[in-house]
């Protein structure tokens, strides 16, 4: 496995590759909770086809380190370009080049799946037909749960219903954040399957799990601890 750390990844800088392919390009990236530091002087690049795991204790700072690379958490110094662009000021086709899955769903549970997916489409600029979205959460095994509200469904029901948004979305890097709780093998293996498919045509993976990822592509290894 490739990893990005040494022994003391939080005290030492990485310098990120020269890879001339990169979209993602994180330079000095430091995040702090308080006034801790949870990490810093974290540099990498990930190009094309790559995957990299995020792997921390608890309160290693792994769903910050999400969601500072998709510009919802300001860190305290570095730098995060995607597509060449700041994360912070990335235009709106930019933006949907990347697709944010937190640990929590963000599904309304007043809304039906298939609402769900359409409401979430539309507030990234985006479209898709009736069927499309069908067929999407028939692929994440919610073929008859369509038209019932979230707040009736399981937690792994709930959790497919998220993840159906990979189905629809054009985005070029997913980050995923323990995108497998709550979900049963079959569920784990058909995420690992459009996972796999993604990274083939070029797309770019982050995820964080506390489940093993043994059905995946080999990854890049990224230590918070």
């Amino acid at each position: 496995m490739d990893a990005l750390s040494s022994d003391t990844p939080n005290k030492q800088q990485h310098a990120p590759e020269d890879n001339g392919a990169a979209r993602l390009q994180v330079e000095g990236l430091a995040c702090r909770r308080g006034e801790e530091f949870l990490f810093e002087d974290l540099s990498f690049a990930l190009g094309p086809g790559e995957l990299l795991f995020v792997r921390g204790r608890n309160g290693s700072g792994k769903t910050t380190l999400l969601r500072t690379l998709c510009g919802l958490t300001e860190p305290a110094r570095g730098r995060i370009r995607w597509l060449g662009q700041r994360i912070r000021r990335l235009d709106d086709q930019a933006r949907r080049k990347m697709l944010y899955v937190g640990h929590r769903d963000a599904v309304k549970d007043e809304l039906t799946p298939l609402e769900n997916l359409q409401i979430h489409q539309g507030l990234r600029g985006e479209s898709s037909t009736l069927d499309e979205r069908l067929d999407a959460l028939e692929q994440a095994g919610l073929s008859g749960r369509e038209d019932i509200p979230v707040r009736y469904l399981s937690q792994g029901q709930r959790r497919r219903t998220a993840l159906a948004r990979l189905l629809l979305s054009p985005a070029q890097l997913w980050i995923l954040d323990e995108p497998l709780t709550a979900l049963d093998r079959r569920a784990v293996a058909w995420l690992f399957e459009r996972i796999a498919a993604h990274l083939e045509q070029g797309g770019l993976v982050i995820t964080t799990s506390h489940q093993s990822i043994d059905g995946l592509p080999e990854p890049r290894i990224l230590d918070l601890d």
